[in-house]
């Protein structure tokens, strides 16, 4: 910035005295600002006379009388007297005057022509300040009209970085309060204020008698709101509609979809639906007529007490707006008020899945009711597990409750009171333990003959519809080779049996005290299972996870070096159902578990130069919410020495009881035992002292005794991925009316070399302006029919002027690297756009 200092002035009065011709130059200080520098100023070619006002007629006789031929600059610390009172009026008729007020040295400074400086007279008090003079400056304005002034004024009281109105509203609305706000009480300081509400005016449609923020908020949302609300808005919200609609729903747009700005946008959205009573406005409204909505949380408020009425009333039919019940809650989760109701969407998107399978009806022999199990009714268990994962993030449940009740009855009564029996009954069956692979030959099967390292991650308690998430995860990894199988577990289906059975072995027994035994060692310890598998392997370890996870770089290789096998064991699950404190948290478990061992995986691929992993459990689990009533509980009394368990019991002679079925040990174990192992036919429990029943294992059931078997490869070197990328499914040229939807598509499916991308997609002019709102598209379709990636988004155009000459474009950008990807020229051939031509 040029700073309005003496050498400026020097420099441009020494340029008024250039040529041979001689010079009168008049420059009346009408505040005397320079009086004391021009005592001792000195020009190149000329000489000062200092004017009084007493002194005017000698002044006249000294410069056309006593010297004809000097340069003269005539200072004057006085403004110039009227033409009346002056006798050099005459002379000053072929002389010239100078000025070198600020707004004068501002103007030419800056490059504003001559007739914009009035506007910087009117508000010079603004300059006044140096630091505020300097923010104006660094907005760096290039071309100078009335408005840019103006909003570059305001834009520097308001510390924008870009001159910007925009930005003026936006800074005023989220670092100020809408009473007693110190950017308006600044503009009234420096006579701004009327030429903020005139471009509130101009650029959102805003006028009142008695303008305030307040209501100006109140006109930015409801405006917003009109155009997506198919419903005719009450009454009393009318006045506040503005007819420019397209610049408002681009600026809040643009507000709410900006990480700095989105929670106080929430807030500022949460402020005008309390004071319009929005929820009670839209609670009178049909659903289908907010979907699209996302103005106010109140839409979600709205549209998931309805979800919960279909659910409820087991409606899985019903349809939103042509949105399926999970196409909504899939929808409404990816909008803005996504981040706080997201979690609600989820939970009813998994009771919706649960709710749909209400009329549940078991396979009919084992080896059916296992190909069913991983083929679809693991979601069951599944969509339980998310459906209280969910449930329990939530602030409050209250109003959940009856869909919880249905969930949980449904879970209960239907679905596992139908399939244990029949699972149990197949079981008994003597093809049974030949149905699938057995855990007890999980190492000849997978470890005996392999030829690289391998980790084998045991984690405790994890049933197969959490492997089932685990896998689905790392296929989402462009460096994995994912596989998932199962083995029936042993039974008794408990950790010391289970943990056994993964180690190599000839013989597996129980004694007599119920201790384990392989090839006759006690392997209930970190130390006896290393044993056993170093006598098969010498080139082997086991390790627990937790003293893994966290070694340095340098430890972990010592570690896995020279090793071929390295067991390590996992004790999240379990570590948390078993206590009668914690079990209710065992779904959170689930998902921390299934993120440890990611990060393990990758960690050891990438630091252990180790790629190849097998990841299972000893045994599975059942859980359920719903405290157990005295007739969920089996006696269970037995009169010699037994391994009681809730859901088994070991002894030498079967328990005979309704609900009890038994089976050998020696069958079990494939020796010679002759104890017999007795389980309840359902998803109830013995009766055993102690708190904790809600998470149970030891039993016969597919949550107990299916456990997944996951492979990943691991790529060594790097696999060329790229992102989905989406484009127009047919070209625009022009655009022609002032909201206008287009059609996408996600080109590729997501994959092990596509990865799932978020773009914001919008409209710009040539001079980089966003004339449209802005749309987020999250392009993560797996959908191999390219039909199922076509999606639609709407486009709502500012009320402006559009030059049919002029170039303006699509964009895309990416969202993560925030690159643009790609822009598409469009023609904008709007009629009536500006106020519709008409001015009102």
């Amino acid at each position: 910035m040029a700073e309005l200092n003496l050498k400026q002035i020097i420099d441009r009065l020494n340029a008024e005295f250039t040529g041979e011709t001689r010079k009168l130059v008049f420059w009346y200080d009408d505040k005397a600002e320079f009086a004391e520098d021009m005592e001792t100023v000195e020009l190149q070619n000329a000489k000062i006379y200092h004017l009084q006002p007493d002194n005017q007629f000698y002044t006249k006789y000294f410069l056309e009388r006593v010297d004809k031929t000097t340069n003269y600059l005539i200072y004057a610390p006085f403004p110039k007297p009227d033409v009346r009172d002056n006798h050099l009026e005459d002379t000053m008729l072929y002389s010239r005057r100078f000025f070198a007020d600020r707004a004068s040295l501002l103007s030419v400074d800056l490059g504003i022509e001559e007739k914009y400086k009035p506007v910087i007279e009117k508000h010079i008090k603004f300059f006044a300040n140096k630091e505020r003079t300097q923010r104006f400056y660094d907005l760096e304005i290039e071309n100078f009209n009335e408005e840019n002034i103006l909003v570059g004024l305001l834009s520097a009281v308001c510390k924008a970085r870009t001159c910007s109105f925009e930005e003026v509203v936006r800074i005023m609305l989220t670092d100020g309060e809408l009473v007693d706000n110190a950017f308006l009480q600044e503009f009234e300081k420096y006579d701004l204020l009327s030429a903020f509400w005139q471009l509130c005016e101009q650029h959102f449609g805003y006028t009142d008698t008695k303008p305030s923020l307040e209501r100006l908020l109140v006109t930015l949302f409801v405006t917003y709101t009109g155009r997506y609300v198919q419903a005719e808005l009450p009454a009393a919200w009318k006045s506040f509609v503005s007819y420019k609609s397209g610049n408002i729903i681009a600026f809040l747009d643009s507000l709410m979809n900006s990480v700095l700005y989105r929670d106080k946008y929430d807030a500022l959205s949460a402020h005008v639906a309390k004071g319009m009573n929005v929820l009670s406005a839209f609670a009178g409204m049909r659903v289908d007529d907010l979907v699209e909505c996302d103005t106010f949380l109140a839409v979600d408020q709205v549209l998931v007490k309805w979800l919960i009425s279909r659910l409820v009333s087991e409606d899985i039919g019903a349809i939103v707006n042509g949105f399926t019940i999970p196409e909504l809650c899939e929808m409404r989760a990816k909008m803005h008020f996504g981040r706080k109701t997201g979690k609600t969407y989820q939970m009813l998107s998994s009771a919706y899945s649960m709710v749909k399978e209400a009329d549940y009806h078991a396979a009919d022999g084992l080896k059916p009711i296992i190909d069913r199990y991983l083929a679809a009714d693991y979601n069951m268990d599944q969509q339980y597990r998310k459906f209280y994962y969910y449930y329990d993030q939530l602030e409050s449940t209250e109003s959940f409750e009856p869909l919880r009740e249905l969930v949980e009855n449904i879970y209960t009564n239907e679905y596992l009171a139908c399939l244990l029996p029949a699972w149990n009954a197949g079981i008994q069956q003597d093809a049974a333990f030949s149905a699938i692979p057995l855990q007890r030959e999980f190492y000849n099967a997978n470890l005996r003959y392999t030829k690289e390292r391998t980790v084998v991650i045991i984690s405790d308690a994890m049933r197969y519809e959490v492997g089932q998430e685990l896998f689905a995860r790392m296929q989402d990894d462009p460096k994995c080779t994912a596989k998932l199988s199962v083995q029936l577990s042993v039974l008794p289906s408990y950790t010391r049996l289970g943990m056994a059975a993964l180690l190599p072995h000839k013989t597996l027994e129980m004694t007599d005290d119920f201790q384990v035994l392989a090839d006759g060692i006690l392997c209930d310890n970190l130390a006896g299972r290393q044993q056993v598998l170093q006598s098969y392997n010498p080139d082997s370890v086991c390790v627990q996870f937790d003293d893994i996870k966290n070694l340095k770089v340098a430890e972990l290789r010592d570690v896995l070096t020279k090793r071929q096998i390295i067991y390590v064991y996992h004790n999240q699950i379990d570590a948390r159902g078993d206590k009668a404190n914690t079990e209710d948290e065992v779904f959170n478990a689930c998902e921390e578990a299934v993120q440890e061992i990611m990060d393990l995986i990758h960690r050891i691929s990438v630091s252990g130069n180790t790629y190849h992993f097998i990841v299972t459990a000893d045994h599975g689990f059942i859980y359920k919410r719903d405290k157990l009533t005295e007739s969920d509980k089996i006696s269970g009394k037995s009169a010699e020495k037994a391994f009681v368990n809730r859901r088994f019991i070991v002894s030498k002679a079967a328990l005979e009881d309704d609900g009890i079925d038994h089976m050998s040990m020696g069958r079990v174990l494939g020796n010679e035992d002759s104890k017999v192992v007795s389980y309840p036919v359902s998803s109830n429990v013995f009766k055993v002292a102690g708190g904790g029943a809600n998470y149970v294992h030891g039993g016969s059931s597919p949550q107990e005794m299916l456990v997944p078997v996951l492979e990943f490869k691991m790529e060594r070197g790097h696999m060329e991925t790229k992102n989905a990328e989406i484009a127009l499914v047919s070209i625009v040229h022009k655009i022609t009316n002032l909201i206008t939807s287009m059609d996408f598509i996600q080109s590729d499916a997501v994959s092990d070399t596509v990865k799932a991308a978020k773009y914001r997609i919008f409209f710009l002019s040539e001079d980089n302006e966003k004339i449209s709102n802005e749309n987020s598209y999250v392009a993560d379709s797996r959908e191999e029919n390219a039909q199922k990636r076509i999606f639609r988004m709407r486009f709502t155009f500012k009320n402006k002027k559009y030059d049919k000459d002029k170039q303006y474009y699509l964009v895309v950008y990416d969202e993560e690297s925030g690159l643009e990807q790609w822009r598409q020229p469009v023609i904008m051939d709007i009629a009536f756009a500006d106020d519709f031509g008409f001015g009102f």
